[in-house]
């Protein structure tokens, strides 16, 4: 029996499926299993989200190259009628969860926002140890998406969007929050919260700093 290969599209030279065909040169192009395709055409053309996917794609054709993503998403919002907008945040982004806010009220949206130390609990109280934490000793507040989500659930928001939430918590967030959910910015400190640049310099300034080794997942102890 041939061992099951996994879909590798990024590495595809061609990508067939912008001409609608099926890669002739690879036994693990996606575009074989037709089922997979009808399923998800179901998905978008259903009650539940087909609204939601027109006018995605109709925002991507009005503010092609045009639209700063803040834009686009309120342009969506718009689009969408959404009354009750939330926004998930991370505290070392306050200053500019407070000019996001500020924007969205002069352009006429609700946004309802709630901060990642919402609940102040120590991250002790979750598992951590002493030791793990980024000042040993000290109260530090852990990040609550879960309670994030559980905020903007209980407010009713029908539309929400995350700001700088840490790698994992944003999960977190995605997956209790019960409104579809969009990204406005990706925290990555070492770069000034643009993650691209790495990706960009990964044969050249980068290279030696995304490389992981054992040491990278070392609690350092002071």
């Amino acid at each position: 029996m041939q061992e099951k290969m996994d879909s590798r599209c990024a590495v595809c030279a061609n990508t067939y499926c912008r001409k609608n065909q099926k890669n002739p040169n690879s036994p693990i192009c996606p575009m074989e299993d037709e089922e997979l395709y009808e399923k998800a055409k179901e998905i978008v053309l259903s009650e539940d989200y087909n609204e939601f996917f027109i006018n995605s794609s109709k925002v991507e054709k009005i503010g092609y190259n045009r639209f700063p993503r803040i834009k686009e998403i309120m342009v969506f919002i718009k689009m969408m009628g959404y009354k009750r907008v939330g926004l998930a945040f991370c505290g070392g982004l306050m200053n500019e969860a407070r000019i996001v806010d500020r924007i969205f009220r002069e352009n006429g949206i609700n946004l309802i926002s709630a901060m990642c130390k919402t609940g102040g609990c120590d991250k002790c109280q979750v598992g951590l140890k002493e030791e793990e934490k980024l000042r040993p000793g000290e109260f530090e507040p852990m990040c609550n998406p879960v309670a994030q989500a559980l905020i903007l659930n209980k407010e009713k928001t029908e539309f929400n969007i995350v700001m700088g939430l840490c790698v994992g918590h944003d999960s977190l967030f995605y997956k209790f929050s019960d409104s579809l959910v969009t990204t406005l910015i990706v925290k990555d400190r070492n770069t000034g919260h643009n993650p691209v640049a790495a990706i960009y310099g990964a044969d050249g300034y980068f290279k030696d700093r995304i490389k992981v080794s054992e040491s990278d997942l070392e609690i350092k102890k002071d």
